[in-house]
Parts: C-alpha cells; sequence; structure tokens
C-alpha cells in the first residue's frame, strides 16, 4: 500500500491526556497530493461516569456529556473502528498540534482499553507528523504567497481559525473535531502550494533517523519550536550539547543567548535556572530537549538566506555563530553539569509522581511508568477479544500490576451492563472516590464550584445552556447517598 495521510483531530473532555477523555474523533485519509481517500471518520465517545469534564473545556467544543451518552460509542467500540478503519500499513498520522496533544490522548485511551500505546503510529509503515511546526517554520523561514494573522494583542499568531480566515479558507465550525479536520487539510495544501520545497523537506524530516543525522553531526541547526517566543516566530539557532539519557533525544543549547552567564553556575545554580518562570527578568538557562521521534522541525543553518530572515527571526547568523564558538570552549565541562542537573530535576519529578503508584484511582495515568512485556500483551489481545462475562477471570493472569488494576475498569466503563452485584458495588464505590476524594478538593466540588465562576460571569445564551446542561450531569453521577 503506499503512503497516505490521515488528518485527524480529537474533541476532549478536558486538557491533560492523563485525566481527560476523548469525546469526538474525526479524520479525513487524503493521497499525498491531499486528494481525500474515502469516507471522513466521525464518531462521539462515551463519557463515563467516574468523569467530570472540564467546564471550560465543554464552552470551547460545545459537546456535553448527555450528547455523548446519546449519540456516543464506548472506548471499545472506539477502537475497533480505529483498527480497522484508520490504522492503515504506510499512514502518516497528521493534524494540528497532534503530536503533542492528539497523539497523547491516542497513546492513553489505547493504554486503558489493552492496546498498545505506540504501535498504530509506526508499524507496517505508519509514521506521525504536525501541520503546526510546519505552518511555523514556513512563516519563519519561507512566508511568501500567505497570509499570517496575528492575536489581539499584536502578536503572531498561528491558531488554526486565524490562519483559515485570513487566507479566506473554509472553517466554518472551529472546534467541531470535522471541521478542524478540514481546515487542516486546506492550511497542508497552502504551505504546500506556496513553499513545496520546505513542505517537502520537513515532510521528510519526520524520520527520527533524518533528525537525529541533522543534530548528531554537531553544527549550529535551524529549530522551531512552541517552546521558543512567538516573538522570534519560535524560531532559533540551536546547537546539541550533549546527548540526553534518554535514548532518542538529545539536550540542545539555543545560541540565541550568550552562554557566558551560564558556563560558571554550579549545579544547583543551573536546575533553578531551568525552572519555568514567567518573569521575563529572571535568566533561564536556554536549553531544552529535542525528542527525534517527535518529527522536530528542524533544518540546516544554510536555510537562512538573508537579513530578512534574521530580522523576522530576530537573531544573526553571526551572533549565533559567535555563541557557539564561546559555548565549544567549554561544552565538556558545561555539558556535565547540565547532565547533573537533569538527573536532579529528574528525581525530583519521580518523587512527585510516586503518590501514583499502586493506587487504582490513578492507574490511567501511569502510561508512561514502563514498556507492557511481551506475554502481558498476549493476555491484552485476549482480553479485547473477551466476552464481557470473561473478563473477571484474566486479572490475575498479569504480571503488570497496572493492567491487574485497569481491568475491572476497563469492564465497568465498555460493559456496565455486565457487572455482578459484587462488581457494581465496586464500581460504585471507585466513582464515588474519584468524584469525591479530597473534600473541597475533590473533583466534583472543583467542577461545581467552576460552574458557578462561569455562571457568574458574562456568558452566551450558548453558554448558559451549556452550563446548565453540565450542572445536570454532574448531579446525576453524584452517588445516591451524596445526593440525598
Amino acid at each position: 500500500m503506499e503512503n497516505s495521510f490521515f488528518f485527524y483531530d480529537l474533541e476532549t473532555s478536558g486538557f491533560s491526556p492523563r485525566t481527560a477523555r476523548i469525546v469526538q474523533f474525526a479524520g479525513q485519509r487524503t493521497d499525498l497530493d491531499l486528494q481525500p481517500i474515502g469516507e471522513p471518520v466521525n464518531l462521539l465517545i462515551k463519557l463515563t461516569p467516574d468523569i467530570v469534564p472540564e467546564p471550560d473545556a465543554v464552552l470551547i467544543t460545545g459537546i456535553t456529556p448527555q450528547q455523548t451518552l446519546a449519540d456516543g460509542v464506548t472506548e471499545a467500540e472506539f477502537l475497533k473502528v480505529f483498527y480497522e478503519e484508520v490504522v492503515q500499513p504506510n499512514t502518516i498520522f497528521t493534524g494540528f498540534n497532534s503530536v503533542r496533544f492528539d497523539d497523547e490522548f491516542m497513546r492513553f485511551i489505547n493504554y486503558r482499553n489493552f492496546y498498545d500505546a505506540y504501535e498504530w503510529h509506526w508499524q507496517n509503515g505508519a509514521s506521525r507528523w504536525d501541520i503546526l511546526d510546519v505552518v511555523r517554520m514556513t512563516r519563519a523561514l519561507r512566508p511568501d504567497g500567505i497570509e499570517w494573522p496575528f492575536a489581539s494583542d499584536g502578536k503572531p499568531a498561528n491558531r488554526l481559525e486565524l490562519l483559515s480566515s485570513v487566507n479566506k479558507l473554509e472553517h466554518s465550525h472551529a472546534h467541531d473535531a470535522l471541521s478542524d479536520v478540514h481546515a487542516t487539510i486546506a492550511v497542508a495544501d497552502l504551505v504546500r502550494s506556496k513553499q513545496p520545497d520546505l513542505f517537502d523537506y520537513l515532510l521528510k524530516m519526520r524520520d527520527k533517523k533524518e533528525v537525529a543525522a541533522l543534530v548528531s553531526k554537531g553544527d549550529p541547526f535551524v529549530y522551531t519550536s512552541g517552546r521558543y517566543p512567538s516573538a522570534h516566530l519560535h524560531t532559533t539557532v540551536a546547537v546539541e550539547l550533549t546527548k540526553h539519557p534518554q535514548d532518542g533525544s538529545s539536550l540542545v543549547y539555543d545560541l540565541r543567548h550568550d552562554p557566558t552567564p551560564f558556563l560558571d553556575m554550579s549545579v544547583d545554580e543551573l536546575v533553578e535556572a531551568w525552572k519555568f518562570t514567567r518573569d521575563p527578568d529572571v535568566l533561564r538557562l536556554p536549553v531544552k530537549t529535542i525528542k527525534f521521534n517527535r518529527c522536530p522541525a528542524v533544518a540546516p543553518l544554510g536555510v537562512i538566506k538573508d537579513a530578512e530572515t534574521e530580522s523576522r527571526i530576530g537573531l544573526g547568523v553571526a551572533d549565533a555563530l559567535k555563541h557557539h564558538k564561546l559555548l565549544k570552549q567549554h561544552q565538556a565541562a558545561f555539558a556535565s553539569k547540565v547532565l547533573k542537573a537533569v538527573a536532579q530535576l529528574d528525581a525530583a519529578r519521580e518523587q512527585t509522581q510516586g503518590a501514583l503508584i499502586d493506587n487504582q484511582l490513578t492507574v490511567d495515568e501511569r502510561l508512561y511508568e514502563g514498556f507492557v512485556g511481551p506475554r502481558d500483551k498476549q493476555l491484552m489481545s485476549v482480553v479485547r477479544a473477551a466476552k464481557p462475562d470473561e473478563l473477571s477471570n484474566l486479572a490475575g493472569d498479569f504480571h503488570d500490576d497496572r493492567l491487574k488494576s485497569m481491568l475491572p475498569l476497563y469492564k465497568a466503563r465498555n460493559y456496565p451492563s455486565s457487572l455482578s452485584p459484587e462488581e457494581q458495588v465496586e464500581w460504585d464505590e471507585f466513582c464515588r472516590l474519584r468524584l469525591f476524594e479530597g473534600g473541597d478538593e475533590s473533583r466534583l466540588a472543583k467542577y461545581f464550584a467552576r460552574l458557578g465562576e462561569l455562571a457568574s460571569g458574562k456568558i452566551s445564551g450558548e453558554q448558559q445552556y451549556l452550563l446548565e446542561e453540565l450542572q445536570l450531569y454532574g448531579q446525576s453521577i453524584m452517588p445516591v447517598d451524596a445526593a440525598g
């Protein structure tokens, strides 16, 4: 089968892939010339009673929990469609900010429904790409022929609905997943028609081996990332500082900045300088991780061909090369301290995440605690094929404690009518704990508090309707003893 794109978009119940859920999935396959192949996929997915949506997310999407329950399918039913109709050999999965957002939600929905979280986007010649970074690099390096939008505060903006508007592309229902898919295809086609060489180059660079070959040379390169400021069109000149302890990534230094202030810092000082702050006056360590398998937008330094491009990104090549020369003189010692800072930050992160271990309430969030072993992977396929009344007998066969803890949840969420009286009691207790644990800081308390805050502000009639529906939904999933 030849390569094809599958453009897809999600609408979700919230903003964290660990705790929120997909409520709408839409996608369209195209050939490499961006012509549609087949019919689009467009499904709502039922929200389960252990989940309260984030009201702010619902105000954006307009999709209420009640709508998902009336018109949606379960997560297990959705994934059957996904693997039968969407996951095809040589598919390039892409979207607008899909690598950082949509792909993460897809990994977690696979994980909690006993599919491998990763194979769908790499097996059988599959790969992934992200149109947002293509747009960002095009704006920074080759903007001709395209209208570029600005936000209300005058800053450059690359939001899909703004790009569609200023370039007069069809996008009648922003934040409807299928409408966003069509708009993303139109934006990709616009970039491809105006800047075909850059489009094709970045398509090739979705291959992690190509990225590694460029970055690992040790030469300065152009790097476009949302982590860099919009004032500089998210683009800088970077250079590999050292390999990251994690396979498949490197630590790169932003050559926009003179390295001198950082070279003599202690490890503890580097840790503090690395931490995020909104204070523009705080000196921040200009080092970031580049992950080769996330198809970062990178290009050789030679793509900066003129002073006009330097002006757009606010960085002259001569200054970047001067900073590189200074960095090289101390690179080994500086890189050693940066790696120690990485170890400190990782240790602190692991300590804060330790509370997730062996807690069924948070087992859904534990995808990144390790890969599932081969034997458990075989058992996962048994779970997916099993009849609902057979599921309860399988939990003890798993080696991975995460899968043992998730199996009752998988059954309750996807096949609630199959629960035995004892299982129903356990599921009700799980929902009660998930919604009420923490008192005033519980999920449900925060949910109702946020509804009150939003309702007291200036809202439209449509927003008032959505908030009323959310109020009713919150009341409907409260346990009887709590509601009474």
